[in-house]
């Protein structure tokens, strides 16, 4: 079928994809790691050199997954016999403990911005979570442990992206999520493995590699096809969709959310912990939104970022400041210059000491827009409050 591509064997195919010309991004070329490189001693590293600020990261933040090597599958299994004899003891109650930690900064870093306490997270893996992965555990636990912890350098790379647009910083996001691939890929867990790609297929459209937030994208919805949760479903058909729109492909983009509507539509059982489990109809409808933008149609867009805003609620401020921040450019798409000035009055409100570079992208896209409208008082007030903010 046109706009198709077959999926293969996915972690040489995503090395492949995320190969990108590290001198086009003023980046160096990554050093090739041994095809099973311990993900454990991997992760702990790279966590440790992010704390202490190490020239590591520095110098060899890129985006060629091939750094990393392939999921070790028998790595659970060989830590469950070869424990020093001085290793903790985990069970139930210390992954609870990861799971409990993951929902708490991550709230925190819903509302404030993921440039919030992202270095707590990161001292959190490397000095709490760190004995309990070098520790002594069952198949079963272990596999629960790898997940968590999977999670939890999920949210290390999500706050890395949003804290900032550096090499660095974008370095740091590329490597914890491809880390959390792997500690999901080794767990065994299809979905945390999907939001993982996923990730990095949202970092790929952000940074513009269209075909490459594609390929990711279709990676994403095949890892999640056969999984039984509907709002997972959603989710990663959104992502291609989303990805697809950005490369100009209208045929797969509007496939792909409709297919994600489909998904978002049907009930769910009890919503799990993991990142899929909250997209939530208010996320989709902002996603969706943006999407309906992309693709023209602003009516649709407007439509959709409203059920986010209004019907759906958003409860996290940074998430309500960025869904404000897009109506109100909609809306100035549309010529309704008033009530896209209305619009960017409530997003400013939001938007004060939130610490998030979609937040201050936002405030910049506004305030360059705002530039033809020199004679509106308005304007210029929305234009001095922005930039009070960014300061």
């Amino acid at each position: 079928m046109e706009g198709e591509r077959t999926p293969g064997h996915w972690w040489p195919y995503i090395a492949q994809v995320l190969a990108l010309d590290p001198e086009a991004i003023n980046l160096p070329e990554p050093t090739l790691a041994a095809p099973h490189t311990d993900t454990v001693a991997s992760v702990l590293h790279l966590g440790r050199s992010d704390v202490e600020r190490r020239e590591f990261i520095l110098a060899s933040s890129g985006y060629a997954l091939s750094a990393l090597g392939l999921p070790d599958m028998d790595s659970i299994t060989r830590r469950t016999e070869t424990a020093l004899s001085g290793a903790v003891r985990v069970g139930q109650g210390e992954v609870a403990a990861v799971r409990h930690m993951v929902k708490a900064l991550g709230d925190s870093a819903s509302e404030l911005g993921g440039g919030h306490a992202r270095h707590l997270a990161v001292r959190y893996l490397t000095q709490d979570v760190a004995p309990w992965l070098e520790g002594h555990f069952t198949e079963a636990i272990g596999r629960d442990l790898f997940a968590a912890t999977s999670q939890l350098v999920h949210l290390a790379g999500w706050m890395a992206q949003d804290e900032g647009d550096t090499p660095e910083l974008r370095g740091l996001a590329q490597r914890y999520y491809a880390h959390s691939f792997r500690l999901a890929a080794e767990a065994g867990d299809p979905e945390l493995s999907a939001t993982a790609l996923r990730g990095l297929a949202v970092q790929c459209v952000d940074l513009g590699y269209r075909a490459e937030a594609v390929q990711l994208g279709e990676a994403c919805v095949e890892y999640g096809r056969h999984l039984d949760n509907p709002r997972a479903v959603a989710y990663y058909e959104a992502t291609l969709a989303n990805a697809a729109a950005q490369d100009d492909d209208r045929r797969m983009a509007t496939k792909h959310l409709a297919l994600s509507e489909t998904a978002i539509g049907k009930p769910t059982a009890a919503a799990g912990d993991s990142w899929a489990a909250h997209y939530s109809p208010g996320r989709w409808a902002h996603e969706s939104g943006m999407i309906l933008s992309r693709l023209g149609d602003l009516d649709a867009a407007e439509e959709h970022l409203h059920l986010a805003l209004d019907i759906h609620g958003l409860d996290r401020r940074r998430t309500r400041a960025i869904v404000l921040a897009d109506l109100g450019g909609v809306r100035l798409r549309q010529g309704d210059v008033d009530g896209a000035m209305a619009t960017w009055s409530d997003f400013l409100d939001c938007a004060d000491g939130i610490r998030s570079v979609k937040v201050q992208a936002a405030l910049q896209d506004m305030r360059v827009r705002l530039r033809r409208y020199t004679g509106v008082p308005e304007a210029q007030e929305l234009r001095e409050q922005a930039a009070r903010i960014s300061s």
